[in-house]
């Protein structure tokens, strides 16, 4: 019988009594991912004595899950296991499985099959490579350039990527989530909750690349014939949240106004997920009360602990 416990994993039964045994980098990241502590926060802090929670209550948004990354202590949570519609905050899968199994150097052609949404700024004919195509995805928001990731990585055919999305979400215990397609547009078949998005968030954040292409607030993409396209993070919390490292914004009617977000401050970094939020202006809006209210809840933890 193996017990897992912090960084090591002490299998019994072995002989000579006891075998310590590392647990892989990716064992770790999924045991990070892992931990949620929904009752430790409140035994230890009156959250309703805390700054900002008198705020809580006027929030338009349908959903959120506010998570501390090192402890897995859930701070604030409002509907976090209703499926929603998530708009955009799609991408995030889809960008993760284009670091995980594409290869960066691909060039990919947007064609016919693929120019769909055509309210994408890539058109019709045109060339990337595929990392700097996951920059032009995650910064702007760009449809048709999920589609034809999808497509690249399933080989020709979607449907066999929208599967791989699935695996992942399953791989990753996003039991009450479902991908339909590779960028959130109107589908309901394609849905998720505020809790399933946090451990995806927690996931990709941990890769590197992810981390450095959802951090970037602007990104000049080349083409495979020489011209270059300025991308601007669609993310406002980025230039007016200190301490904003990411991620992902979204919006669709059906969905309404979405954002998956992270911020770090003084060790402390914070996931939030907010689904359905009033207006565009709204979802940042309410995501730095939440936030401002999580750094405020990890103060006063720390001066308990």
């Amino acid at each position: 019988m193996c017990l897992v416990g912090g960084l090591l994993a002490s299998c019994k039964g072995c002989e000579g009594g006891e075998v310590a045994m590392a647990l892989s980098p990716e064992e770790l990241r999924l045991q990070r991912i892992a931990l949620i502590d929904s009752t430790t926060i409140q035994t230890l802090v009156r959250l309703d004595s805390i700054e900002a929670y008198d705020r809580l209550e006027d929030l338009s948004a349908e959903a959120w899950m506010l998570v501390d990354d090192s402890t897995g202590m859930v701070i604030s949570q409002k509907n976090a296991n209703r499926q929603l519609c998530m708009a955009s905050i799609t991408k995030m899968m889809t960008c993760l499985l284009a670091i995980e199994r594409g290869n960066p150097m691909d060039t990919l052609y947007i064609t016919e099959d693929v120019f769909i949404a055509k309210d994408s700024r890539v058109r019709l004919g045109e060339g990337y490579r595929l990392d700097h195509l996951m920059y032009e995805m995650m910064l702007t928001s760009d449809n048709d350039a999920a589609y034809a990731i999808a497509k690249h990585l399933g080989e020709g055919d979607t449907l066999r990527f929208y599967d791989m999305m699935n695996q992942k979400a399953v791989y990753l215990g996003m039991d009450s989530t479902l991908f339909a397609n590779p960028n959130g547009m109107p589908n309901i078949h394609n849905y998720s909750t505020a809790s399933d998005l946090v451990r995806l968030s927690r996931y990709c954040m941990r890769d590197s690349t992810f981390a450095q292409i959802v951090g970037t607030i602007e990104q000049s993409v080349p083409l495979a014939d020489g011209r270059h396209m300025d991308c601007v993070n669609t993310n406002q919390l980025l230039k007016t949240y200190e301490g904003c490292i990411g991620i992902k914004t979204g919006f669709t009617r059906q969905a309404g106004n979405c954002l998956a977000s992270a911020a770090t401050r003084d060790g402390v970094t914070l996931y939030l997920v907010l689904l359905n939020s009033r207006s565009m202006s709204s979802r940042f809006k309410e995501s730095a009360i939440l936030l401002d209210y999580g750094f405020n809840v990890m103060k006063a933890y720390k001066e308990k602990v």
